[in-house]
């Protein structure tokens, strides 16, 4: 089982958790505390000691030059029981100061977990000073105290061996809480699920440039030396008798040939529609519809064309519809309608199938919703049990 973080750690059977270096790794966080933690200790100490109003002035601006650096130490210091990596700051919305937009955030949330820090300090140098000292002070019973009883040196001294586990325990528990509620004060959930979506369209991205390549790759150079060999044994057939073994051969070379060039140009049109490049959606949905084993009307008018994001998410999404219609839904028409509206495209796919349309049984559901999740689109699904179906699909057009 791979552990990320301590508290991972935890789950671990007793002996592998004591062997691995979690719990030292656990101590040197919640000791590394202390390293922006004395000089605030030092500067309340200075305040209450003189009692001066200038005094207390520069130590409230040291602390509020110091809590953003904490704050990227504390970043930093996390790597020592949280080992996934924290996303990026989301953007800040809005703003014309000339810098970057992520730089405001990225500073309020440096000073968030800064002030974090330097207020629970202290308490992890306690459960530091608590959770390791005692058992080692237990140990050295007889170093530390001689004039006492050998024996009941020797049991203090078998007590702290037997607490080292627990210490071990207690102090990845805490430091590992104490790294779960440093990475939601430095990694909200809105940031971490911003990253998700932003992986996830990286992705998508990806994955289409690769079929993109694909597509080119099949077209230039498959698919035309096939349309090479077809016109090579076309032309050989003619050159030959007609009743000759050598001609029946050819011939069946030939009808193989032309049949491997139409497979492989279907191919191709499920590798990356040429059509959706070239016209756009309202005529690639139209392609697809007419491709179809189930008699498909279209009534999808566009004034403009879409976002290529868009019109790929919608193609794939009627593509893989109309499939699980032939497939699945044993309808005998299918039709399918849509337009923009209010910044929206909005499609709707209905078939008189008998109906029943469950994600769970693998009909390709879970996988569109999936696809839609990436650009921001919803899916919403209406399939009772004898039929009809009807899909519905808005995928917003901002860019």
């Amino acid at each position: 089982m791979l552990v990320r973080t301590a508290l991972e750690a935890l789950a671990q059977r007793p002996i592998p958790f004591l062997r691995s270096a979690w719990p030292w790794r656990s101590l040197a966080y919640l000791l590394a505390g202390a390293v922006p933690g004395l000089p605030v200790l030092g500067v309340v100490a200075a305040v209450a000691v003189t009692s001066s109003p200038a005094v207390l002035v520069a130590g409230v601006a040291v602390a509020a030059l110091l809590t953003p650096v904490a704050g990227r130490y504390e970043r930093w210091r996390l790597r020592l029981v949280d080992g996934v990596p924290l996303p990026d700051t989301p953007p800040e919305p809005g703003g014309d100061t000339g810098e970057p937009p992520r730089r405001g955030r990225e500073v309020w949330v440096a000073a968030l977990g800064g002030l974090a820090l330097l207020v629970l300090w202290w308490i992890d140098l306690v459960m530091a000073a608590s959770g390791a000292a005692g058992p080692v002070l237990l140990i050295l019973s007889p170093v530390v105290q001689p004039e006492a009883e050998p024996v009941a040196a020797v049991a203090a001294s078998a007590a702290g061996v037997l607490l080292v586990p627990v210490a071990a325990y207690t102090l990845t528990a805490w430091a590992g809480a104490r790294g779960a509620m440093t990475r939601a004060i430095l990694a909200p959930q809105a940031a971490e699920l911003a990253e998700v979506l932003r992986s996830r369209a990286r992705l998508v991205d990806a994955f289409e440039t690769e079929r993109r390549r694909i597509e080119r790759d099949l077209h230039d150079g498959a698919q035309q030396r096939l349309v090479a060999l077809t016109m090579t044994l076309g032309m050989a057939r003619l050159d030959l008798p007609d009743d000759s073994p050598a001609a029946r051969a050819v011939e069946r070379a030939h009808g193989e040939a032309k049949q491997a060039l139409a497979e492989l140009r279907a191919l191709v049109r499920g590798v990356h529609s040429q059509v959706l490049t070239d016209r756009g959606l309202p005529a690639a949905v139209r392609d697809v519809a007419g491709r179809s084993p189930v008699p498909v009307a279209v009534d999808l008018a566009l004034d403009e064309r879409l976002p290529a994001a868009v019109e790929v998410t919608a193609y794939y999404v009627v593509t893989e519809a109309l499939a699980n219609v032939a497939r699945h839904s044993g309808a005998s028409a299918a039709r399918v309608t849509g337009g923009a509206a209010d910044g929206a495209l909005v499609l709707e796919i209905h078939d008189d199938g008998r109906g029943g349309a469950d994600p769970a049984r693998g009909t390709g559901l879970t996988g569109l919703a999936d696809r839609l999740a990436v650009v921001g689109g919803r899916l919403s699904l209406s399939s009772p049990a004898g039929g009809p179906t009807r899909m519905r699909v808005e995928i917003p057009c901002a860019s």
